[in-house]
């Protein structure tokens, strides 16, 4: 184990090495309104949007938001679709143009952990983050900057992109005993048919596959060949990468520091294998940071 500045990263990979990214942007995703008959404060977070157009939200506070509530938010209405469980509500948004309703009365919504300004929201989006579609940023993308493209782009590091939803897992913590006992929630996902090629060009030229974040390791790894490439396409995924789980497409992984009892570490112990215990005791010693704005760690399959 060795330490760097993450402006060392395109020297600790090779020339022709492929990083892929997750091109997915924050939406304003967190909205403060409240209650048409009673006034009462009422907070949303909205994770994704359903093939019917209503939402799937997190509600706080969630009791007696039954359905037909409506919640006053700015200058819009939303209309509660169904009986709120364990804070989960579906909701419906009056407007001609949702998303653009949201962004007008939103606000990015950062780690509940977090408690200062970061004063402009773009800081919480990654320089590759393109249409929205997030409850919660891919972090680990939060640490390339034009200089770190630059320096990879002078290595002969190539870059190609994908694009998953992060929702619902990012925030609730697994409370099962037995790691195969936990539910995960799915997420949508997508690879271009252009990713598709440039990781089977990257196999033909003898180069690593390292992606960018938890993210991008459970979307290509979702659509996996079955030989080291992937199937384009898009849907949903409910894969749920943990120890005993295949890795065929990843060859290595950067990936921010990640508190036990998530199934980010969950995935990373799968990843590494039992190695990944000492990695984080020597983060700890060392003084390195954890989560959304935290360090950052490059990590290789394990392959024993």
């Amino acid at each position: 184990m060795s330490d760097h500045r993450f402006l060392d990263l395109a020297q600790i990979l090779d020339p022709g090495d492929l990083l892929v990214v997750n091109e997915t942007r924050v939406r304003a995703a967190r909205l403060f309104g409240e209650r048409r008959e009673t006034g009462g404060r009422v907070e949303l977070l909205l994770l994704e949007r359903a093939e019917d157009g209503s939402w799937d939200a997190l509600a706080r506070p969630s009791r007696r938001l039954r359905p037909g509530v409506v919640i006053d938010i700015g200058d819009i209405g939303v209309v509660v679709a169904s009986e709120s469980e364990e804070g989960r509500v579906r909701v419906v948004i009056v407007a001609d143009d949702p998303e653009t309703a949201i962004a007008s009365v939103g606000s990015v919504p950062l780690p509940p952990y977090f408690t200062g300004d970061l004063g402009d929201p773009e800081r919480y989006q990654t320089i590759f983050a393109a249409d929205p579609g997030s409850a919660a940023a891919p972090t680990a993308g939060l640490h390339f900057t034009d200089e770190v493209m630059r320096r990879l782009a002078e290595r002969g590091v190539e870059i190609a992109r994908v694009d998953l939803h992060v929702s619902l897992d990012t925030f609730r913590p697994m409370t099962v005993d037995e790691i195969e006992d936990h539910d995960i929630h799915s997420e949508w996902c997508s690879i271009p048919e252009e990713t598709k090629t440039a990781i089977d060009v990257c196999r033909d030229r003898g180069g690593q596959v390292i992606a960018v974040g938890t993210t991008v390791v459970r979307t290509l790894e979702s659509r996996a060949d079955g030989s080291g490439g992937v199937v384009a396409g898009e849907g949903r995924t409910d894969l749920f990468l943990r120890p005993g789980s295949e890795f065929s497409v990843v060859d290595g992984l950067i990936t921010n520091f990640h508190l036990p009892g998530s199934t980010l570490l969950v995935l990373l112990a799968g990843f590494m294998g039992p190695r990944w215990r000492d990695v984080y005791e020597t983060a700890l010693t060392r003084g390195y940071r954890f989560l959304s704005f935290g360090d950052a760690m490059f990590a290789a399959r394990d392959t024993s």
